[in-house]
């Protein structure tokens, strides 16, 4: 058993970190969130202590580092700006990391913490879940017994509702956040580099507050690709249905079902990391690298082979007047 502490605990992603540790047989310890709204701790470990302020949560574990139960893994589950500054709190402590996505916001973090793993003889896991998925995995080995030649033309919708609470904190806040495509599409251009090799082209035809939308070339790939959190952009199948996530992966004209079980996976996740088999820093450079461009890189337009969708008008901020 394994002794955890978690930075983020009040956080929309924490439950499924908390679920993960539970049910591979290891217990949180401490936990940390500036929020004190973390009833949902009571549901898997009751008796772990809680801070709220950092500082309190750092002197509390710095105690147990050499007690008999210091922290073995520390987990963050922090905003997506802090995840670097926490990461290399947790290789201080002498913690094995794991972060969620994105694990920095800038490709040139990577280099420094991978010393800082040197350095403490500890390593930095990343949350990949995707990488897990039975759909994706199956893809893989087709894509290793076809021609090695073969460029597939591939299609990426994806679009999960967010109402306006979502521009009042730091989500809505492309620096904070890294904006729509680390925030929300990370894990589908990790999973697309995986796939398909390096990145050879990355256009981007549109990028505002609610979407971005473009193509990336790939070694093995041409992928046009939209992201929203507009729920207009909602397909008529998932409005019928009361759905507010839409997910949609075409290749060569065949579709891949990624969402059933896409949020099971953490467990699987964990236990791999637990048995060493982790995703390290090498394996989310080219992700970072990819939505870092699309970030920072000119807006082309509608022009060339942009996606379908991007042609929905831009729709107005909804917390900033209309000049």
């Amino acid at each position: 058993m394994k002794n955890f502490a978690i930075m983020g605990v009040g956080g929309y992603i924490a439950p499924r970190h908390l679920k993960a540790i539970k049910e591979t047989g290891n217990q949180m310890i401490a936990a940390y969130d500036i929020s004190d709204s973390v009833g949902i701790i009571d549901n898997f470990f009751p008796e772990a202590d809680f801070f709220t302020q950092m500082e309190l949560f750092d002197r509390h574990c710095s105690k147990l580092r050499n007690s008999s139960t210091p922290i073995d893994y520390l987990t963050i589950c922090t905003p997506n700006y802090l995840h670097d500054a926490h990461i290399r709190y947790g290789l201080r402590l002498g913690a094995t990391v794991i972060c969620e996505k994105p694990l920095v916001l800038n490709p040139w973090n990577l280099d420094t913490l991978q010393q800082m793993e040197t350095e403490n003889n500890k390593k930095v896991n990343a949350i990949l879940q995707m990488r897990l998925h039975d759909s994706a995995r199956a893809l893989k080995e087709k894509i290793r017994r076809d021609n090695k030649n073969k460029v597939y033309e591939v299609d990426l919708r994806y679009i999960t509702a967010r109402g306006k609470w979502f521009y009042a904190g730091w989500k809505g806040d492309d620096l904070k956040s890294g904006g729509i495509a680390t925030n929300i599409g990370i894990h589908f251009y990790d999973l697309l580099g995986w796939l398909f090799g390096h990145v050879t082209e990355n256009i981007v035809h549109v990028r505002s507050h609610d979407r971005v939308a473009g193509f990336l070339g790939f070694e093995k790939a041409r992928v046009r690709y939209f992201l929203s959190i507009n729920e207009k952009h909602l397909p008529q199948e998932a409005i019928e249905t009361g759905n507010r996530v839409f997910r949609s992966f075409i290749v060569d004209g065949e579709e891949y079902n990624l969402s059933h079980g896409f949020t099971e996976l953490h467990s699987q996740s964990y236990k791999e990391i637990l048995e060493g088999h982790g995703f390290g820093i090498e394996d989310v450079r080219d992700s970072v690298q990819m939505v870092y461009h699309i970030k920072t890189a000119p807006v082309l337009g509608l022009i060339g082979d942009y996606h379908p969708l991007a042609k929905f008008p831009l729709a107005p901020h909804p917390f900033k007047p209309v000049k």
